[in-house]
């Protein structure tokens, strides 16, 4: 009976010793798991009112939550005795290990925030970037998703968007459509713009209230080469260009002019007599 009242007195020592730690403990992990949750949703909310991508602003959330709790679990464990300042060192050295062996998922995490947060395009928008142009379908925290026009989907890792050059096709309303058509050397070059003009001017998809240019662009091998520059709305820009290169061809075979094609002429001189 000695025995075991020397344990249960020992029991009692540390009952006292660490138990009002313990109830402290739990305590700061019950509040501190709720300040987590009430704070993310506040942020979560704060974030929508700023139209933040919903990607980017859920991640923001989750991630502000995970170190929230972090905190508050080595706050709990250094109240009951545990030594933390090992316990630090141990996880700074885990994720220093983690970060050198992921160093190219890192970059397009990285780049996924930066895409999330500056906004160079997003979802819906039509880009070009690493050698692909497609429709923006979704963007990923380590990956965009393109679809090309002929439905093919592209990956790209976020950290070759964010540090490379991109062009987005569809942040203006309006585009330029740059065409060249070439007439013969014998043509008249006023009938040819005057060709145009009409063309132009029946193009239903052609804005009007912008203004357009014909100009003769050069004299090249078989043709004078006449540069037309009409404007139009972004998602109408193949329509007007596909349209404008049949158009043009039936409008200049009605006015009578040559769309020329190169040409190689032959000579054939006799075998020299030995």
């Amino acid at each position: 009976m000695q025995g075991v009242d020397k344990y249960t007195d020992k029991a009692i020592e540390l009952g006292m010793t660490f138990g009002p730690k313990l109830l402290l403990a739990i305590f700061v992990l019950v509040v501190g798991w709720w300040f987590a949750g009430v704070l993310a949703k506040k942020l979560d909310v704060l974030l929508e009112r700023q139209k933040v991508e919903v990607t980017l602003q859920r991640f923001l959330s989750s991630l502000t939550g995970v170190i929230i709790k972090a905190l508050i679990l080595i706050m709990a464990a250094s109240m009951i005795g545990v030594e933390t300042a090992s316990l630090i060192a141990l996880l700074g050295a885990a994720g220093l290990a983690i970060g050198f062996s992921l160093q190219g998922s890192l970059s397009n995490f990285a780049g996924g925030i930066l895409i999330l947060f500056f906004k160079p395009f997003k979802a819906g928008d039509l880009i070009e970037a690493q050698g692909h142009a497609g429709v923006v379908q979704e963007i990923q925290i380590f990956n965009t998703v393109l679809l090309t026009k002929d439905n093919r989907k592209v990956i790209i890792p976020n950290g070759m968007l964010s540090n490379g050059s991109l062009i987005n096709l569809s942040s203006e309303a309006t585009r330029r459509v740059d065409m060249t058509f070439g007439i013969s050397y014998s043509d008249d070059i006023a009938t040819a713009k005057a060709t145009l003009e009409k063309v132009i001017a029946g193009n239903d998809l052609i804005l009007k209230d912008v203004a357009h240019d014909i100009y003769v662009s050069a004299h090249a091998d078989s043709s004078i080469n006449l540069l037309v520059r009409v404007w139009t709305e972004s998602a109408n820009y193949w329509d007007v260009y596909f349209g404008m290169m049949e158009q043009v061809k039936y409008a200049f075979d009605n006015a009578g002019l040559t769309i020329p094609f190169p040409q190689r002429d032959v000579h054939a001189y006799p075998a020299s007599k030995v």
